[in-house]
């Protein structure tokens, strides 16, 4: 939707709270499926008693829920209402934490990560110590006045640029981001591929991130990427480097139109029937830890997003200010029946699909 869209948080909605959100997720009626909906069930039936991390390789950071945007499929139920935003010891806290690790790469999120005022200050930051760096950008955010130099401030810096973008045909992405959405983002793609992205330059990659809409998964991710480039070409002139697939998670306002459209149940039923087991060692929480625009850390994006903070063995929920490689190499990550979003089909993670 347009920015115009309120937030649940903003509108008071039950399902502002990660608690309700859970509650409603567990509480679905799933006999019928196998294990009965219960992942760590079916991580068991696959000989897996427990998940647990691989090496850390990827440093997310979420620097904040403000957003220019209040799109309909949101599960961070990110929008121009929403205030929080990572301040600057926080995110030198994360910096410590970053050279503590072996992470090669950074993954910028929000909201809009673009529109923290540390934004730039901690590209720099982590460009300097090697890291390779995703903003993970909105594209209409680019827009903005005070933004319309970023493509190329990114460009110099050599980062890699993920867009959400649902659909390359109009009616698709507006129908899930707000009239208008579409055209914006065009105008925000021939920007960036003015400065370089999306031309096959390995220090200019530009990645689209497309998630279907309505209560499917997504089609082939190499045919869709195919697809989109011819598309996007011959109707725009816009090159791009790939794309990639992500399953729409059953969590805040995604999760509210599941509800309120009356496909919750069937969904689920699709994501725990859609059951993979060759996604399980790729899957984004055994490689990644994410950190919450509070300094919270969470094994995954979704389970910040619920609130299902990380446990370490020695039984605490640390502040990246505590931050203990050791301890959180040893932990368990924590699991619910959200999971089976990552794990349906061929599977769905910040890099797009896994199997």
């Amino acid at each position: 939707m347009t920015s115009t869209t309120l937030s649940l948080k903003q509108r008071n909605a039950a399902l502002s709270s990660p608690a309700r959100q859970q509650e409603l997720l567990e509480g679905v009626e799933l006999t019928g499926a196998p294990e009965q909906g219960d992942f760590d069930a079916t991580l068991a039936s696959h000989g897996w008693e427990a998940l647990t991390p691989a090496q850390l390789e990827i440093f997310q950071i979420n620097l904040g829920k403000l957003c220019n945007m209040t799109c309909h499929h949101c599960h961070v139920d990110a929008g121009p209402d929403r205030k929080e935003v990572m301040d600057r010891e926080t995110i030198d806290a994360c910096l410590d934490a970053l050279d503590q690790t072996a992470a090669h790469t950074v993954d910028l999120t929000g909201g809009a990560p673009e529109l923290n005022p540390h934004f730039r200050y901690l590209v720099d930051q982590c460009v300097g110590r090697g890291k390779h760096v995703i903003d993970r950008c909105n594209l209409t955010v680019l827009l903005l006045p005070r933004l319309e130099d970023l493509p190329a401030w990114l460009a110099e810096r050599g980062v890699e640029i993920a867009c959400s973008l649902p659909h390359y045909r109009q009616p698709n992405t507006d129908a899930q981001r707000g009239d208008g959405t579409f055209a914006r983002s065009i105008t925000a793609l021939k920007r960036l591929n003015e400065v370089g992205y999306g031309k096959a330059d390995p220090n200019r990659p530009l990645t689209l991130v497309s998630n279907p809409v309505g209560a499917v998964l997504p089609a082939h991710q190499a045919k869709l990427e195919q697809e989109w480039k011819a598309g996007l070409l011959e109707n725009y002139g816009i090159t791009f480097d790939r794309l990639i697939t992500i399953n729409n998670m059953p969590i805040s306002r995604y999760l509210e139109w599941l509800e309120q459209s009356g496909n919750l149940q069937a969904y689920l039923e699709l994501l725990v029937n859609s059951f993979s087991a060759c996604t399980i060692k790729g899957l984004m929480c055994r490689n990644t830890l994410s950190v919450a625009w509070d300094g919270r850390l969470f094994d995954c994006d979704f389970n910040q997003m619920l609130e299902l903070e990380v446990q370490q063995p020695d039984g605490q929920r640390p502040h990246v200010r505590e931050f203990n490689l050791d301890q959180i190499a040893q932990r368990q990550i924590v699991t619910g029946r959200h999971c089976f979003g990552c794990t349906a089909g061929v599977g769905s993670s910040c890099g797009g699909a896994i199997a």
